[in-house]
């Protein structure tokens, strides 16, 4: 889990959720499968990360949102999420060239519980996400299949693992060893509390960049190793994708506004955008549902129906909570990464085996579970 308001309690005063996790929004699940095999060139360090919502997603839609603020990426299904504002499919995550197999899986999916997606009906728009993990794994391997992302479907549960897992097992964050990170905030309106939840998948920054808690923590790291900093620290040329999550009842405007801020989060762990970094958002709500059967003949489904609607008064505090989630999730991703060791055959060394925490600053325990 991240680490909480020791990070950042100046930005968001907002306590966590109680796992503070992505899974803290109620009924949302996350699942991994983890692909470790081979050395040297031929080594596999990826995998295929999962975040499934509650019901079913294909029927009863959920309000979503995408947002892409550099698009040196391969996401997949961004243009009918943005175009419609909605998500009918679970959100996989993985590396750059297996995008067509986790686009699969989720076809199998939506198919195998709906006999009528491109008979009676139209067809599914499956969403994913991507980072490139090649610096660590064999990519050109192709090592990922759709079975694997039907195993993380399945396997999703309310717990589950950060760092260097699923899909963030061949990531580099900061020039040191990136992944899973999670963490959420909490929101209070009319008395009652709603929790935004936001899932990481770092590959991005360049290590004098980085930034913990305020502390220049990458340039002392940088400092250190003198010429033994780690291969490609010194450029920003990865990517990092995010899912947000909320039962607010936020619209596609809203939770568009709210992917936007991912990016102040980005900027105070001291990312910056760079040319060939991929910061691409998609964010949902788990409240005001979209029947996929509405007006339809014989279905009796209204084409009129009514929500709340969250007034743009309160906002801030949303803005404010995914700022917070955000720098948390990054951080948390790097806490619980360990030093990994893949095609190159140079070790990627993680941020915790490569300091000492409470010397250079970071929370003492921070990403320990």
């Amino acid at each position: 889990m991240g680490i909480g308001r020791v990070l950042n309690a100046e930005l968001c005063g907002a306590p966590a959720g109680p796992a503070n996790l992505i899974t803290d929004v109620p009924g949302v699940m996350v699942g991994h499968v983890t692909l470790v095999s081979g050395e040297g060139d031929h080594a596999v360090r990826t995998g295929v990360t999962a975040v499934v919502p509650p019901g079913d997603c294909f029927v009863d839609k959920l309000p979503a949102a995408a947002c892409v603020s550099n698009g040196f990426g391969k996401s997949m299904g961004l243009v009918q999420v943005r175009e419609l504002g909605s998500l009918e499919t679970p959100i996989l995550l993985t590396n750059t060239l297996s995008c067509g197999s986790c686009f699969e899986a989720l076809v199998r999916h939506a198919l195998d519980g709906h006999p009528a997606i491109g008979v009676t009906t139209s067809t599914v728009n499956p969403v994913v996400l991507e980072c490139n993990d090649g610096p660590i794994n064999d990519i050109r391997a192709l090592s990922v299949t759709p079975e694997h992302g039907l195993d993380a479907i399945r396997g999703a549960s309310s717990t589950f693992e950060e760092g260097a897992i699923g899909a963030g097992t061949g990531m580099t964050c900061f020039g040191l060893k990136g992944g899973i990170g999670s963490a959420s905030r909490t929101v209070d309106v009319d008395g009652r509390r709603f929790v935004v939840g936001v899932l990481c998948l770092t590959n991005f920054g360049s290590l004098e960049c980085l930034r913990v808690a305020g502390a220049s923590v990458g340039r002392e790291l940088a400092r250190r190793a003198g010429n033994g900093v780690p291969a490609g620290a010194a450029r920003d040329s990865g990517s990092i994708v995010t899912v947000l999550a909320t039962d607010l009842p936020a619209d596609s405007r809203q939770l568009g506004r709210m992917a936007r801020r991912v990016t102040v989060g980005i900027a105070r762990c001291g990312g910056y955008v760079g040319n060939g970094s991929g910061e691409i958002v998609v964010a949902f709500s788990t409240a005001n549902r979209i029947s996929h059967w509405a007006a339809e003949d014989g279905t009796g489904t209204p084409a009129i129906d009514r929500v709340d609607r969250l007034s743009d008064n309160v906002m801030d505090d949303c803005f404010r909570a995914v700022a917070a989630a955000s720098e948390d999730a990054i951080v948390s991703s790097l806490l619980h990464a360990r030093t990994t060791t893949g095609r190159t055959g140079r070790p990627t060394p993680g941020l915790r085996d490569a300091a000492l925490a409470a010397e250079i600053g970071l929370p003492v325990g921070a990403g320990e579970d």
